[in-house]
């Protein structure tokens, strides 16, 4: 029994080594793509969406290529350095830290877009400002790390050596916090969109695209924000001896396996479902488009022939969606919502923002 007790549970660093792998892979083909496209159409790399897309795939693939670095020296009982081990849980850390943010950041540009159409324009006009942004937010996630690892009472290196998991879980309670806060202001912006397109009238049961795109996102953003409160939740209840430690054990490796598969659709959920992305996806890499289309038939109603030498050219921010449709309806804007129908630009640029 005292042998039960004291055995230190197995954290299956083998399973978390192939799932981290299988992320990395999947995000490192969507990296190539999306972001060489991104980077390559100037009218994409000035944006801030896209340019916050860049940011989020890149941060991700950075977070999963070290933690399969990480997992794979646990695997293998192998003995790094004090420094690399530092170095190693600082990358993790902040490269997880960084998503949160952009994701957080993401969610309060489309806000402002939409319901602040106009201070949004007159902030958001230089072109290399969400590039200082995504600097900003990478600074900002080495904070956390840093704050953690090198306050006097960080743990320190195990007497037998190594870096192990116990040194990553280090400022659990601050972690939660973190967490919590950007999740309410993720759910603060995407509840004041959603009032914003009741509003305009392009929300509503029969816009099915609005209502699967709010779906998407919020799945999407599940994945993202779920993992840290149940691994709090776990042990917590672990603490209180509510289940035993291989309980908590195979329940975190269960959550930290599905969780890190279902954020390898952020790239088609925040990316590809984007038609101005799509238009330049089907232009640079023609050879993926026929594999993309049968991945995207349910999600995206997308053109994937060529396009034609006139075509209409979609608005890329709800400011401008705005502004084209006060002049046309001057005379019935104090009548009611707006029409919605197939073509109309507002259902698609609000759908697209929320």
């Amino acid at each position: 029994m005292s042998n039960n007790t004291t055995a230190v549970p197995q954290d299956y660093p083998c399973v978390r080594f192939y799932v981290s792998i299988v992320s990395f892979s999947v995000l490192l083909f969507f990296n190539l793509i999306i972001n060489w496209t991104i980077v390559r159409e100037e009218r994409l790399r000035s944006h801030a969406r896209f340019v916050l897309v860049f940011q989020l795939l890149a941060s991700a693939l950075v977070h999963f290529g070290v933690s399969s670095v990480f997992y794979y020296q646990i695997h293998l009982n192998a003995r790094p350095s004090r420094s690399a081990c530092l170095v190693m849980i600082t990358v993790m850390i902040s490269s997880a830290s960084n998503i949160l943010l952009t994701l957080t950041v993401m969610a309060l540009d489309r806000f402002v877009a939409v319901c602040h159409p106009l201070r949004y324009t007159s902030v958001c006009t230089a072109a290399y400002w969400p590039w200082l942004l995504g600097v900003l937010t990478w600074l900002l996630a080495l904070v956390i790390p840093l704050s953690l690892l090198l306050k006097p009472g960080a743990k320190d290196e195990p007497p037998e050596g190594g870096c192990d998991r116990e040194q990553l879980k280090q400022g659990m309670v601050q972690k939660v916090l973190f967490i919590g806060v950007c999740s309410l202001l993720i759910l603060y912006s995407y509840m004041r969109i959603l009032v914003e397109g009741r509003r305009l009238g392009v929300l509503n049961r029969r816009n099915r695209a609005g209502c699967r795109t709010i779906a998407l996102h919020g799945t999407q953003l599940a994945a993202y924000l779920l993992p840290s409160f149940m691994s709090f939740a776990l042990t917590v209840m672990l603490k209180h001896r509510l289940i035993r430690g291989e309980t908590k054990e195979l329940s975190a490796v269960v959550i930290f396996a599905f969780f890190s598969v279902a954020q390898c659709v952020a790239p088609i959920v925040y990316g590809l479902r984007k038609e101005e992305l799509l238009e330049q996806l089907n232009r640079r890499f023609p050879c993926c488009s026929r594999y993309l289309k049968a991945v995207l038939g349910r999600t995206v109603r997308a053109n994937w022939s060529h396009a034609p030498s006139i075509r209409r050219e979609r608005t890329l921010t709800a400011q401008t969606i705005i502004s084209l449709e006060i002049p046309q309806e001057d005379g019935e804007e104090e009548t009611g919502p707006l029409p919605v129908t197939s073509d109309s630009p507002s259902r698609q640029g609000i759908t697209d923002e929320a």
